[in-house]
């Protein structure tokens, strides 16, 4: 193949039309591959099956997890996630199966009533803005859109958001009141956020005293590589900086056991995890503590769900690599028509196009049978202004129809670009 850039418009023609017929020969196969979620797949939710036996519902002092009572949750499940967060058991509180309940919690309760240390709730500001790195999580985006909260964007870098427009947006504006992270594999790039960027994060001045930042680790220990990558830990650099309050730490084991049975936690600083509970209060008496202590028994401490991400990791680095073999056959031989970023973990690739190509690979994917994340998911609004990014998952199908769909991908990429040249 050729530099698509240093095509005559003869050859891109010629070269369209040879794609154009492989894609009619896709069409005609009436493919149903779906690409567009990082979920596990059937092999990897076999892996936590072991989870449905474990029977033992009384913890520790004969703490009896079938009755009400401990909204922070059970003690034992309060240590586990300690471990897995690096933060004190009493920093923890375990909730439902899904962390982005709580998010939904902890912004609905700054909106309603504001944190510890708010001069009032946020709904009283005249004008609430959040951070926004992009590309980013698709439903953190939602959250902040659902409250009212002008979106700001802030481009990703290798080592995580960009900081001088964090520092400047979140110095000059009291409106500005927190900022989303996904720290380590970020949500879909893969990055790893530096040391440098952790420390500026809990070092910076902002105007609103109550501003917060996100933490959302849920890809803590989902590692792809032998060399698995860390992060600073933001609680201890935030408290190191006086501002102990500012960071919310999620995580859970939704890819890690059943993604529909998992179980969630957040941490925080011991002031605020006292006031989160008391507005918790008339909300819930507790959560599911019989999972609480089904997870804790089946995977232990932290050692054991490292173990138990092996076989994950066996799962899911092929069709990796499957991925980004066929992008560097099909695609890197083209010129510069694309990029894509080569994560060390997570759940996602983050392929760039030509700027004006994603919408028109999305469609044409489509129509082929192969349902891709919409163009634009990774941004507030949903609204890529280069039009140029897509969010790879490669999880969900299997080998055999990961490779079908790879090698659609690239015809439709390719075939968008040129059309893209042609328009020129």
């Amino acid at each position: 193949m050729k530099d698509y850039l240093s095509m005559t418009k003869e050859q891109l023609q010629s070269e369209l039309a040879a794609l154009q017929q492989q894609y009619r020969e896709y069409q005609a196969k009436g493919l149903k591959l779906d690409m567009s979620r990082g979920k596990p797949c059937p092999q990897q939710l076999e892996l936590s099956n072991g989870l449905l036996e474990q029977n033992e519902y009384i913890g520790e002092n004969g703490l009896d997890s079938r009755n009400y009572g401990l909204l922070a949750g059970m003690p034992e499940a309060r240590r586990f996630f300690a471990q897995l967060m690096g933060v004190q058991p009493e920093e923890v509180i375990v909730g439902g199966n899904a962390s982005l309940t709580l998010m939904y919690y902890l912004i609905d309760m700054g909106w309603r009533v504001g944190f510890a240390d708010s001069p009032r709730p946020w709904r009283f500001d005249h004008t609430l803005k959040f951070l926004c790195p992009v590309p980013g999580y698709d439903r953190h985006f939602a959250i902040t859109e659902y409250f009212g909260f002008e979106m700001l964007p802030i481009p990703m870098t290798e080592d995580g958001p960009d900081m001088d427009l964090v520092e400047r947006l979140a110095a000059e504006d009291d409106g500005v009141k927190g900022i989303w992270c996904v720290p380590l594999y970020s949500n879909p790039d893969g990055y790893v956020y530096s040391e440098d960027t952790v420390r500026r994060l809990a070092n910076m001045k902002t105007a609103a005293p109550d501003f917060k930042i996100i933490w959302d680790d849920a890809y803590c220990v989902h590692h792809l590589t032998d060399e698995p990558c860390s992060t600073l830990n933001i609680l201890d650099e935030c408290k190191k900086a006086g501002a102990q309050d500012r960071p919310l730490l999620l995580c859970s084991t939704s890819k890690i056991t059943f993604p529909g049975a998992g179980v969630a936690a957040m941490a925080a600083s011991s002031r605020n995890v006292e006031y989160i509970l008391k507005q918790m209060g008339p909300m819930a008496i507790s959560f599911d503590k019989m999972n609480q202590m089904r997870h804790v028994h089946y995977l232990k401490d932290k050692a054991g769900v490292l173990e138990h991400m092996k076989k994950h990791r066996a799962i899911l680095k092929p069709k990796f690599q499957l991925v980004k073999h066929a992008f560097d056959q099909q695609l890197a031989s083209c010129g510069s028509i694309a990029r894509w970023t080569d994560p060390k973990g997570g759940y996602f690739i983050s392929l760039y196009l030509m700027d004006g190509c994603a919408k028109r690979t999305v469609q044409l994917c489509s129509e082929a049978g192969v349902t891709l994340t919409p163009a634009g998911s990774a941004y507030p609004y949903g609204l890529d202004p280069q039009d140029h990014h897509l969010r790879i998952a490669p999880s969900f199908p299997s080998m055999e129809e990961l490779a079908m769909a790879s090698e659609l991908l690239c015809v439709c990429v390719r075939i968008a670009t040129l059309e893209k040249l042609l328009e020129a």
